[in-house]
């Protein structure tokens, strides 16, 4: 493929620093930082237009707390500039990390996402006995700086453009030259894009055609199972050689004992909560009221909050538990 050039200009464009802007303070207008930032928007602009011309930009300095939901992780805060740096890039170059996707690939892109990928995963579990699912150790701390630089000089040829992925890749790691941070827009897009190749493989060496990924988390459809040991045998040579990356022991199944994928069990006539996704809901709900009666949260954020999660459960036959749980966090809260 044509690497893609002549980028800079559009991302120092003072028009998409602007949308930048926008985009990063969505949601956060009320932050310190972010008003900060605002009372002198041009100024800052203008210094980040400077900065991104030159192919060089301020990194790292992230600020780092730790979440528990869905599981442990450590996630990195860059400070509010950085993030708009991170949108002024990515809003004119995500359209190239775009081009090397294939259909199924459904995490930090437009009109895909959880609930797309969720839907095509029932569709090929309907269809096939058996189903593989793959995903691998330590993903976001496993990226290998050196294979990750490599990508992107295969996909991008401004010499400034890539001083700055690299500055942003440099600026962080969990041991030498691997790791990105969990929490930068532009991790999400390295992220994805890193098995943007290993996607290919699948689809065009192996010929698995059932298959769909959301970041790290793969499945592979077949009604012979010792295709699918074979692909992901081969799967995990490629891994291991091409990306640096170990694969944890496969899931092999057949869809009627269920298929676990992104907070759901699939069957091929159903779909269920797992149960991480119920005792989630439960926590969830009842911390969201809590903050409610508190007074911690208005009756909009609360509903902010709580129309998502409730939301989460509709796309599984889950109707009496979300009553249930609903009713009793209504009666404890009178």
């Amino acid at each position: 493929m044509k690497r893609a050039g002549r980028l800079i200009e559009k991302i120092a464009d003072l028009e998409n620093l602007q949308l930048a802007y926008y985009k990063a303070q969505k949601g956060k207008a009320d932050k310190r930082e972010v008003m900060e930032y605002g009372k002198r928007l041009q100024a800052n602009l203008q210094n980040l237009r400077k900065q991104i011309m030159a192919g060089e930009v301020e990194t790292g300095n992230y600020r780092y707390f730790t979440i528990y939901d869905p599981k442990k992780r450590l996630i990195c805060a860059a400070p509010f500039g950085q993030r708009v740096l991170h949108h002024a890039l990515m809003n004119v170059c995500h359209r190239f990390f775009e081009k090397v996707q294939i259909f199924d690939s459904y995490a930090s892109r437009i009109e895909k996402g959880t609930y797309a990928a969720l839907e095509r995963a029932k569709h090929f579990n309907r269809q096939y006995k058996w189903f593989l699912k793959l995903d691998f150790r330590k993903y976001f701390d496993s990226l290998n700086h050196t294979v990750l630089k490599e990508q992107l000089h295969s996909l991008f040829k401004d010499r400034c453009l890539l001083n700055i992925f690299e500055s942003i890749i440099d600026s962080y790691h969990v041991s030498p030259n691997k790791g990105v941070p969990i929490g930068n827009l532009t991790s999400q897009y390295f992220a994805n894009h890193y098995l943007a190749g290993a996607d290919h493989y699948v689809k065009e060496a192996l010929q698995i055609r059932t298959f769909v990924r959301y970041m790290d988390d793969s499945v592979l459809w077949h009604d012979n199972k010792e295709v699918l040991i074979n692909a992901g045998l081969s799967l995990k040579q490629y891994s291991a050689d091409e990306l640096k990356l170990t694969l944890k022991p496969f899931c092999l199944n057949q869809n009627s004992r269920g298929l676990p994928f992104l907070g759901y069990l699939l069957y091929p006539d159903r779909t269920r909560l797992a149960h991480r996704s119920r005792i989630r809901f439960v926590k969830k709900l009842r911390f969201y009221a809590d903050n409610l009666l508190s007074g911690v949260w208005t009756q909009k954020e609360y509903q902010d909050h709580v129309l998502p999660l409730i939301a989460f459960t509709e796309h599984a036959e889950a109707k009496e538990f979300r009553k249930k749980i609903i009713a009793t966090e209504i009666d404890r809260s009178l």
